[in-house]
């Protein structure tokens, strides 16, 4: 609290009486917002707008994924259906190789003239909008985006629509937030929300779809937003198993337990994952830097780049489209590790060319088979070198699918429980998860940025990476006040303070003092500015330079409450009242009282000396290895 200026239209110049009690004060809304609690009313209507958005988004996912399927049949088979087809039983011969490049024509046409944002694998822009643009996505990218994916993957292209899919759930949700009065907060949520929803709609995991919306969305944990989130994905899982059944999208046959030895090797597997994911992020912006260098214009660099796809999709068929059934097979170990091998490769160069020419599509299907494939590759040749190990392929191939996108999104939880939940397969979560851990472990020694935030990045967009509790919502403001508060009275004269001053007496250097009456009630705040502030009567009282009502806050309140108390009326102090005595004055917090608050976080990331001697145990080294003197030789 202090008289700076106010924010212009927001307060009275008048003096504020000094018959007024604080308790009039306090009523006139100059106290500290109370702590919102983690549970409102705005929460329980955010959560049936969630269900909602589950429902919708379960009908998105479906018809995303039958439009798909009539342009795969129109493309490839000259039919008019919408059930579902792979590019793969084609009997075109080389014209295969129009298909994509016809495709990408499109796909650019309707970036250049229908919106930018399509390009790109769904989830990079959706988590843009939400750290720029307050979760603010054009109406039109509801259309557009799984329209132009449904046409590059329907004409070959080597993606999944699950990012697509993600991308337009979460247009929806942020649609309907601007619709409605939300606070920026909770658009995200409901951005979230249908990136959820769609992820959990088209494959029925919901558990991994709110992890993914929690490590790449929301980059927070609290229920306001986990249980709007949750919602959403738990209905979009209900529908899907209404709409399509409850059959595991990956099916693959039951898997034993693993032995001690095969969870070490799929721990080291995972780690190698690690680095292949940062190899394969460095491939894909490599080719996109080489994109970025061709002298025409960007519409026509998805045509450029499905020529690669058009080409691999002839000697390979399987290649093109989103190929889930390739990656339930390489799981299955339905085909010879050669067989796997050459898919994997093909589909690593054609996606790679195709992703980094800027088209649209989805990364976690190409990334699951080309991990899957690396999973195998290496699981077969540890089953031959240690066979009393116990490793199974196709835990291998399993383990190696999810650890490949934990390393290069980030995502390892949502990794590890995606490859849970759409294959089933309970004693596969062990495996997952230790291999992802030990993937995302790697990638994040290896590399700041993963294949989702690279892109972004190099805009000047940074993504937090971290997700901690505010320690200023842990500690009250008793505990980081300066107290006493050195503090001025009504009735003394300007001279008296200025005199005061000069003389560089203990505390005179502050500069903002509370002001107390006779009865030591606080009446308001003067700064060091306004007593020096040239033709101020010197005979006039300090009262008189009171221009505002005293914002205050109380001992028992948060650190984070004084903070945005202050950031709301731009002032850097606050007098500090007892909450058991309402007119006392107890001290006051500064600034610099609130960043001193995080200096308990940063001093328990400090390495300290043993405080636990164990018995026996010469210490003659501190905590970090370095010799130090006996107390005998003190």
């Amino acid at each position: 609290m202090s008289t700076e200026e106010p924010v212009p239209g927001k307060e009275s110049q008048k003096r504020i009486p000094v018959s007024t009690s604080l308790q009039q004060l306090a009523d006139m809304t100059q106290q500290p917002a109370p702590e919102q609690p983690p549970i409102d009313r705005r929460v329980v209507r955010l959560s049936l707008l969630s269900i909602a958005i589950g429902v919708a988004a379960s009908f998105i996912a479906v018809a995303l994924m039958k439009l798909i399927a009539l342009i795969t049949n129109l493309a490839f088979y000259g039919n008019l259906s919408i059930a579902a087809a792979s590019p793969a039983g084609n009997s075109l011969g080389l014209f295969v190789v129009l298909i994509p490049v016809m495709g990408a024509l499109v796909v650019g046409v309707m970036a250049r003239f229908g919106s930018k944002a399509i390009r790109g694998h769904g989830i990079p822009e959706a988590m843009e909008q939400v750290l720029t643009n307050r979760s603010r996505i054009p109406a039109r990218l509801t259309i557009l985006k799984p329209l132009s994916a449904a046409i590059s993957i329907g004409t070959g292209g080597p993606f999944g629509a699950e990012g697509p899919i993600i991308a337009t759930g979460g247009a929806l949700g942020s649609l309907i937030g601007q619709c409605l009065e939300t606070t920026a907060i909770e658009r995200k949520t409901l951005l979230a929300v249908g990136a959820a929803a769609g992820m959990a709609a088209t494959f029925g995991s919901p558990v991994a779809a709110v992890l993914l919306a929690v490590e790449l969305l929301l980059f927070e944990f609290r229920p306001r937003s986990i249980i709007p989130v949750a919602l959403g994905a738990a209905t979009a899982a209900g529908m899907r198993v209404f709409l399509e059944g409850a059959e595991p999208v990956f099916a693959m046959p039951n898997i034993a337990p693993p032995s001690i030895g095969a969870n070490v090797f799929y721990i080291a597997l995972g780690g190698m994952m690690g680095t292949v994911a940062v190899g394969i992020t460095w491939i894909v912006y490599l080719i996109e830097d080489s994109f970025e260098r061709l002298p025409v214009h960007w519409m026509w660099w998805p045509a450029i780049g499905a020529v690669a796809v058009g080409v691999v999709g002839y000697f390979e068929p399987r290649t093109l489209g989103v190929g889930y059934e390739n990656i339930s097979m390489i799981i299955s170990d339905g085909w010879t590790t050669k067989a796997i091998l050459f898919l994997c490769l093909l589909k690593a160069i054609s996606w790679s060319v195709s992703l980094g020419s800027g088209t649209s599509g989805g990364t976690l299907a190409p990334m699951f088979t080309i991990g899957g494939g690396i999973g195998h590759l290496f699981g077969a040749v540890a089953v031959v070198m240690l066979p009393m190990a116990g490793i199974d392929v196709r835990v291998a191939a399993l383990v190696g699918m999810a650890a490949i996108f934990a390393g290069a999104s980030r995502a390892f939880l949502a990794s590890a429980v995606f490859a849970f939940e759409t294959t089933q397969q309970v004693h596969g979560l062990l495996p997952l998860l230790g291999g992802c851990t030990a993937s995302y472990l790697i990638a994040m020694l290896l590399t700041k940025n993963s294949i989702m935030t690279e892109k972004i990045a190099r805009r000047g967009v940074r993504t937090p990476s971290d997700f901690v509790p505010d320690p200023l919502s842990s500690i009250l403001v008793s505990q980081i006040a300066t107290t006493p508060a050195v503090t001025l009275t009504t009735m003394q004269t300007v001279e008296e303070v200025r005199q005061w001053i000069s003389a560089a007496a203990p505390g005179s250097t502050h500069q903002g003092f509370p002001v107390v009456d006779q009865a030591g009630s606080l009446r308001g705040v003067v700064t060091r500015r306004d007593l020096l502030k040239e033709g101020v009567p010197v005979d006039g009282r300090v009262e008189e330079l009171i221009r505002h009502l005293p914002r205050f806050v109380y001992d028992d309140c948060t650190a984070r409450q004084a903070a945005d108390h202050m950031v709301n009326h731009n002032i850097g102090r606050l007098p500090v009242i007892s909450r058991q005595q309402p007119h006392s004055l107890v001290g006051i917090v500064t600034r610099s009282d609130i960043l001193s608050g995080y200096r308990l976080q940063m001093d328990e990331a400090i390495a300290e000396k043993p405080t636990i001697s164990i018995p026996g145990f010469k210490k003659n080294k501190d905590s970090i290895g370095r010799k130090v003197d006996d107390d005998s030789n003190s």
